[in-house]
């Protein structure tokens, strides 16, 4: 088992994505903090480890909020002790036009999907200097690398994200605290959902996406995978892509 004993906390894992790597370490013997908003897909999310044998809890989290995210790690620290994976992967998105979207909106996308990766790696790097050895992947998109039309809050944030990745990678290499991201393609989840529905977006992402298909939940997992694992331990700063080859055109 790549992650055996291991204690990993995943934002945004009540499904999609965030579930499926949730998913993935437990059946690599990690144990899990499951974080989100949605105390009903926590929940089917921690059920669904158990049924696979693992060990898992959840905790209500709002992770633009400071005194969240000290819970969340505190309630951890007293199931299992330590954190050594730290999953940033809770985000948001919102269509509008950039002179149409109202400040609220625009301050909701960069605080759930751009502070709340300050706020987390804050909170647990700490433990992992005393430890001596931590992994810290965050999830970005592709739009964080190239344009999305009515999407610019969420590629602000996206792009941030890298940028926050790479600065982190560089000042905790040294305590052997490796940074990541991972930059998904078009992924079916709950977010693209209304999105894929229509005909004509659905025929342009995938034509827009050289493999065959659209990626899956797993696609991106398994990435996560690899780069929570020792197999790793030498990759620092690097945008994992994983998009079928979207951007590669």
């Amino acid at each position: 088992m790549r992650l055996k004993n291991k204690v990993a906390i995943i934002t945004g894992a009540s499904s999609g994505i965030g579930r499926a790597i949730a998913l993935a370490f437990s059946k690599e013997g990690a144990k899990i903090v499951v974080v989100d908003w949605s105390e009903r897909g926590g929940k089917t999310t921690v059920e669904q480890i158990k049924k696979q044998k693992g060990k898992a809890i959840f905790v209500k989290t709002d992770v633009s909020k400071a005194n969240d995210i000290d819970q969340m790690v505190k309630d951890c620290l007293d199931k299992f002790g330590r954190v050594d994976i730290l999953v940033n992967n809770a985000g948001i998105y919102r269509v509008y036009d950039l002179h149409e979207m109202p400040e609220e909106y625009w301050d909701k996308i960069i605080n759930v999907n751009l502070k709340s990766v300050f706020l987390g790696s804050k909170r647990v790097i700490p433990g992992m200097t005393k430890q001596g050895k931590g992994k810290i992947i965050n999830t970005t998109s592709i739009a964080g690398l190239v344009g999305f039309a009515q999407s610019g809050a969420y590629c602000a944030s996206k792009g941030g994200i890298i940028a926050l990745t790479k600065e982190m990678a560089l000042e905790y290499a040294p305590k052997k605290i490796n940074v990541n991201c991972i930059a998904p393609g078009v992924i079916k989840t709950t977010m693209t959902k209304d999105m894929l529905a229509d005909p004509q977006t659905k025929q342009f992402l995938e034509s827009s996406t050289p493999y065959p298909r659209l990626g899956k939940p797993e696609d991106i997992a398994q990435a996560a995978v690899y780069l929570a694992s020792d197999e790793s331990d030498f990759v620092n700063g690097e945008v994992l892509v994983v998009d079928g080859g979207w951007i590669a055109k």
